[in-house]
């Protein structure tokens, strides 16, 4: 079952507002003071700070809302990791996508060894609740060690040729990595990707693959969802 959408009460903005600012700030590369630029147009004047606080508090209500309504995992993951900028620091975002380049979970940690991946691993797992038939990754050789220990009878390929699908799904991360100038911590990297992961995906369909009236139809039906989740309702226009 469903859960309701998140509350607005005690907020001088309706929720359609709310959502509309998060969905801008998570769907293109914007800064909360391009998004409080941009919401004059739509006749709403809306300081950036506020913007923030908005996407702090109901972005991961609104990814775990997407969550919920997505289909069970895939039964073949594709593990990788890339190094962020976090406060001038090089740390490590892990991600795990299905073969339908679905992002399962992310995980920010300061190292790349056995026990980080493990870490990584054992998250991931109770995430989606489920085991895969195969995992593919490049040749770290940490993960094959957690791979032995965790899933020991999971097929495993490891081969970085093998890995495009999620080498590929970073390209978003690190178009926002950029115009973010980095991240201020672990945390606030691990809590921003997170439902950055969830939020951007949602509104970008495999468009290479439509025609322009099914994808018109495919965004419609996502909008849609969108509101449900998060109880928007029709913006207000400029008059």
């Amino acid at each position: 079952m469903d859960s309701a959408p998140p509350s607005c009460k005690g907020h001088r903005y309706p929720a359609g507002i709310i959502s509309h600012c998060v969905w801008l700030y998570c769907r293109f590369p914007l800064s909360f003071r391009e998004v409080e630029e941009l919401m004059p147009g739509r006749g709403v004047l809306v300081s950036r700070e506020t913007v923030r606080r908005w996407c702090a508090k109901f972005g991961q209500v609104y990814a775990d809302g997407l969550r919920r309504r997505r289909p069970r995992a895939g039964d073949k993951w594709h593990l990788d990791e890339v190094f962020v900028k976090v406060n001038g620091e090089q740390k490590y975002l892990w991600r795990a996508v299905d073969q339908d380049s679905t992002v399962l979970d992310i995980l920010v940690q300061s190292r790349r060894d056995t026990a980080a991946a493990g870490r990584f691993f054992r998250k991931l797992l109770k995430k989606t609740c489920s085991v895969p038939r195969v995992i593919i990754t490049d040749k770290l050789r940490s993960y094959g060690a957690v791979h032995r220990e965790v899933m020991p009878s999971v097929g495993h390929r490891s081969h970085k040729g093998l890995n495009n699908r999620a080498e590929n799904s970073h390209q978003p991360t690190r178009q926002r990595e950029r115009a973010m100038k980095g991240f201020r911590s672990v945390g606030a990297a691990q809590r921003f990707l997170s439902a950055f992961s969830s939020i951007s995906p949602h509104f970008r369909p495999r468009r290479h693959l439509m025609t322009a009236s099914d994808h018109r139809a495919e965004m419609t039906v996502r909008f849609a969802v969108w509101d449900q989740i998060t109880g928007a309702t029709t913006l207000p226009t400029a008059a």
